[in-house]
Order: C-alpha cells, then structure tokens, then sequence
C-alpha cells in the first residue's frame, strides 16, 4: 500500500479554489450539536488553507439521509459553530441538490482566504455510490481537492474518491497525514518489538486483523470476549462465555500459524467471571476470579484476571511500537473494566510509540482518563480495521504520490 501521499504542505494554494472534504459527522441534539471534537480535529488544516490564502469551500456528509434532503441532518448548524471556531464567517451555501445555484454563486464570489460549507453529501443519491455526475459537480467548483476525512477513507464515495480522480491536484489533510504516518506505517514498517493487543466480543469482526498482524508483529495479545473461542479451541472448559462455534478451527489455524512463524500468542491465564450478565449493563455485579483451564460450567468470563493482566502489561514494557483495538472485558461496568484499565495504564507507562485504533478501545482511553499519555488515538472505527488488516484504502489511495 502506497502511504507516501503529498499534504497540505507540499502544494500552494493561494489564489486557487479548493474543496476540503472533512468529518463533520456530529451528534446533533434539536440542531444543537452535542459533540463538537470532529470540527475542532479539522481546524488546522482549514486554518491552513486560510492562511495561504486559498479560496476554501468545505464538504461532509452527516448521518444517512439515503440521497435525499433531510432538513434534521443538514450541515447548517456546523456552518454557525465553524464561523465561530475559526472567528470568520463560514458561508453556509443552502442547496439541497449541494451544487446547485447557491454554491455556485457563492464560489463565484470568493475572496482568497474565504471559506464557505456545501450541504450535507450524502443528500445526493449518488454519494455513496460514487456516482460520476455527483463527482463531476464537486470538481466543477476546485482546483485542488482535500481529504481529511479519515473516517470514511475505507470507502470509495464522491466527495473522497471520485472528486479526487477528476482534479489535477489530490492531497491529504492534516487528520489523515497523522493516522497514515502511525497508524498506516505501525503496520507496514514498525519499529520492533511491535505488539498488538485484539479485544472486542466478536472473532468474526477481527479475522482479517488476526491473520495479517500475526506476520507483521511480534507478539499477538487477545483479550475480550474473543479470546473465549481461543481457549475452546485449546480444549479449555469456558463455561457460558461468549463463543463463536463457527471460529473454533479458524483460532486452532492461528494457533498454529504463530508457532510455525515464531510469534508470541498471548491469551489470557485467568477469567473474571459472573453468573448473569448485568440489567443495566453498569448495574453491580457479583465476580469471582477462575483460571483459564478451570472455568465452571456454569460462570461467564467477562474481563480478564489479575495474572492475566500482568502478563499484558509485561509484554507491553519492553515493546517499541504497540497497537490496541478493542477492550478487555464488558468496560461499560465499572467492575469489569479493570482488566480495560489495566491495558490502558500500562500503554500510558510505556516507552513505545502507542496507537489506539478507533471505535470502542478510543472511546475506553478517553473515559478512563489516558487520553493525554497515548502517541495516536484513531479517528476511525471501520477506516482503522482497515488499515490494520492490510487493505489499500481508497481515500488515501486516491491523493497524489510525492
């Protein structure tokens, strides 16, 4: 996979139109937003373009409005709250059809170091398909094209890949800079020893994951409600735990992949275990402490032990570089959080170079309060098990090589 993609900083934009696709995919409570960490994550790169004194017309999609214009998921609200971040008016060009008269007209009259919003992307039917003519309409208003939305590289839209084929000038943004130099080169060139730790409920979600970091890192760890199908298939009594029977062979083929390869296989040596899952999910819970070969028949683990998360937290010490995507145990209960918190301490003490991929395990780091200590937290959920299973994503793909 080509990662060596000119940025922001390698052209020139004075003078030019350019059309920045960022993430301003925001929880929005009676248009109000609720969250505002994405618009503020795009700031310096549209301070940037700003300040080179390009003509700056920005472009998101906001939750699924199937193609057509949803007047609760438009991006006026962002257009209010940018024009307050950046202390400049951002022009909100209001056509449901998002290239149409307005976004014209407002394009038309730009000064350099202007900066206006189109309306939501995914209003066009053709966005998600990446539909040529949807395409062709965002590349009639540029000269150069943007891409800072990390969450939606995996995918092949209009506004991240088909807007990109049809400019002269493709780059990649600030946001996606940072997650392809540690996230993308953590897998394709680490810095040895590299360790990954896997958790999560579901092995099915992770397949790809398991089988291309076992040949990239040194030493695999699996915890959370997947390693459960490990210890099954190690003959291990597991009790009611979470089970993909499906998986059994795929996780003895693993097994044995990382013998044959030379690779540590790290799988947790004790279970904390409870009778009945928690109504509510954070309600107080009964647990009680089991060896991995000696789980009742009738307990579930839901977190791993204590011995369990020495032995992580030792293989972690001496790393260089360490990958982590997804908790321990059920974090959303504070009792079955530990072995969640133990990982997350031990990756904040660490020397390493430590990247959170997106999603659950993003979201445990910044609750429990180590956000701060972490070298990279991922921005995308599906975009970083993309990128960690090996595969080209197509909005980085699509930006020019240096």
């Amino acid at each position: 996979m080509g990662l060596n993609k000119k940025s922001v900083d390698d052209i020139n934009v004075a003078g030019k139109k350019v059309l920045c696709r960022c993430d301003f995919n925001v929880p929005l409570k009676e248009g109000k937003i609720t969250d505002e960490n994405r618009l503020v994550a795009a700031l310096p790169t549209i301070k940037k373009l700003i300040a080179d004194g390009g003509k700056v017309i920005l472009c998101s999609h906001l939750g699924k409005p199937k193609g057509e214009p949803k007047p609760e998921l438009s991006l006026a609200p962002v257009a209010e709250r940018l024009s307050e971040l950046l202390g400049q008016d951002v022009k909100f060009a209001a056509d449901n059809e998002v290239v149409g008269p307005n976004a014209k007209a407002a394009v038309e009259a730009m000064k350099d170091g202007d900066v206006i919003l189109l309306e939501n992307t995914r209003y066009r039917k053709e966005e998600t398909k990446n539909g040529e003519e949807f395409s062709k309409d965002l590349a009639s208003l540029c000269d150069v094209f943007v891409n800072d939305a990390f969450g939606t590289a995996h995918r092949a839209h209009c506004s991240n890949v088909g807007v990109a084929q049809l400019v002269d000038s493709a780059v990649v943004g600030y946001l996606m800079q940072k997650e392809i130099d540690f996230l993308g080169n953590a897998v394709e060139n680490p810095v040895r020893p590299f360790v990954a730790i896997l958790g999560g409920a579901k092995v099915a979600d992770k397949l790809n994951v398991i089988d291309n970091l076992l040949e990239k890192c040194d030493t695999l760890i699996i915890g959370g409600g997947m390693a459960y199908t490990f210890l099954k298939a190690q003959g291990n009594e597991i009790g009611t735990s979470l089970v993909d029977d499906s998986k059994v062979d795929y996780c003895k083929e693993m097994i044995a992949k990382a013998e044959k390869l030379g690779k540590k296989l790290l799988l947790p040596t004790d279970a904390v275990t409870i009778k009945d899952f928690p109504n509510p999910i954070d309600a107080p819970v009964e647990t009680e402490v089991y060896d991995s070969t000696a789980m009742p028949a009738d307990r579930q683990g839901c977190d791993i032990g204590p011995k369990t998360q020495e032995l992580f937290a030792d293989a972690v010490k001496s790393a260089k570089t360490v990958v982590w995507n997804g908790p321990m145990g059920v974090f959303e209960n504070p009792t079955l959080a530990e072995g969640t918190i133990a990982v997350a301490k031990a990756l904040a003490e660490t020397d390493a170079t430590t990247i959170i991929g997106g999603g659950d395990s993003a979201a445990a780091v910044n609750t429990l309060g180590f956000g701060e200590k972490m070298s990279h937290i991922s921005t995308g959920g599906g975009a970083s098990l993309e990128f960690l299973e090996g595969k080209e994503l197509p909005g980085v793909a699509a930006a020019n090589d240096k």
